[in-house]
């Protein structure tokens, strides 16, 4: 019987090579196959130096070939082992990327009650409007407040099938799609979960959801540093961050460790700039006037002084709060300077994005597991 090459190649196709996890010849482990008549000789190179590698390889081939080619051909195996060449070294990109979703933006604040979910929210409905295709992931776990702010506070997020697998499908409103822990609670439950715990639960809505095709993925952290901003930032290749903080010397103390956090060796995660909200409070009767309640410009100095963009100022009015209480973000209504407010926000943030990109390679992995003055931090 004549002996063909390409079934030889083809029978190999069956084996894997030990420690390689593909076939033998798609792994490039076949580097040469002699025919002479009814003898076949076959040169493999592994990487495994184990003799019992060597004899399980050695002993496959020779079934499979009996077996797929010709049972009576007389076989020749030299086994070469050989170290797998050293990859180039290149920018680890963080976490697992998700599929479709090109950039994800985390919005921290160094302390609660600046205004860090309303932002987000305005931010995210803004970029919608822009036409830009939105997901927010509400990760402020112990106090998710995004489910009232997008008037979806009784909806469910939904299962669908994604090639066989079950995943939630976010809640959408606004063009804008929604994950948050506020869906799986009840209104009036305290969340009192342990650090691995809440982290678990936010990986649960990141991977486990079907979020389709994103231009930007907003984060709402929670505020502070902690295990859940670790978690985030050790799951997904966060392009940047934005911190948010009002002008008072309290907020900006912490806004200040805010931004040292993301810009920390074993992070680096780029910050986009600091948002200054609640600036200046202005009556709805008296539109030009501007009333510094909370300091003048604390926020805008702060970026100065870290040499991180500033990326405007938001003003202290009603109909914010009031438009975030009855569940439509402000930067929906039309021809007001709120909703001009949010438009210039957007469009900076839009603009650290691009820039970002475009001069920065992606964000490095977490390279320490221990933080300074902390306990240890488990690496994924």
């Amino acid at each position: 019987m004549k002996i063909d090459k390409k079934d030889v190649l083809k029978a190999l196709e069956h084996i894997t090579v030990p420690g390689e996890g593909k076939n033998m010849v798609e792994s490039g482990a076949v580097t040469n196959i002699q025919i002479f008549g009814d003898e076949v000789e076959v040169d493999i190179t592994i990487a495994n130096p184990s003799l019992q590698a060597r004899k399980k390889t050695e002993v496959e081939i020779l079934k499979v070939i009996h077996r797929e080619v010709y049972e009576k051909a007389k076989i020749k195996i030299n086994i070469k082992v050989e170290a797998p060449a050293a990859k180039p070294k290149v920018n680890e990109i963080k976490g697992k990327p998700i599929p479709g979703i090109n950039n994800i933006i985390a919005v921290a604040s160094g302390k609660g009650g600046v205004g860090k979910s309303t932002v987000t929210a305005n931010l995210a409905v803004t970029l919608a409007k822009m036409g830009f295709k939105v997901g927010l992931l509400d990760a402020d776990i112990y106090g998710p407040s995004m489910p009232i702010m997008f008037d979806v506070a009784n909806e469910k997020p939904l299962a669908v099938n994604v090639e066989g697998k079950s995943k939630m499908k976010p809640v959408e409103n606004y063009g804008v799609k929604l994950l948050s822990i506020g869906f799986f609670t009840q209104r009036d439950q305290a969340v009192i979960w342990r650090g691995p715990m809440a982290s678990k639960a936010l990986n649960q809505m990141i991977f486990d959801a079907h979020w389709g095709e994103l231009d930007f993925m907003l984060i709402d952290l929670p505020p502070g540093t902690g295990d859940i901003h670790l978690s985030i930032m050790q799951s997904l290749p966060v392009t940047g961050a934005v911190v948010v903080s009002t002008p008072q010397e309290v907020a900006l103390a912490d806004a200040r460790k805010g931004v040292a956090m993301f810009q920390q060796d074993s992070i680096n995660v780029p910050v986009l700039g600091i948002v200054e909200n609640m600036a200046y409070f202005t009556p709805a009767e008296l539109p030009e006037n501007k009333y510094y309640i909370f300091g003048k410009e604390g926020a805008k100095n702060l970026a100065e002084d870290l040499n991180v963009p500033f990326l405007g100022e938001m003003p202290l009015v009603q109909s914010i709060r009031e438009a975030g209480d009855v569940g439509r973000p402000a930067a929906l209504q039309t021809a007001t300077p709120v909703e001009k407010a949010f438009e210039e926000l957007t469009k900076q943030v839009v603009s650290e994005v691009v820039a970002r990109n475009k001069t920065m390679p992606p964000t490095e992995a977490i390279k320490i597991t221990t933080m300074a003055g902390c306990s240890p931090v488990n690496k994924k």
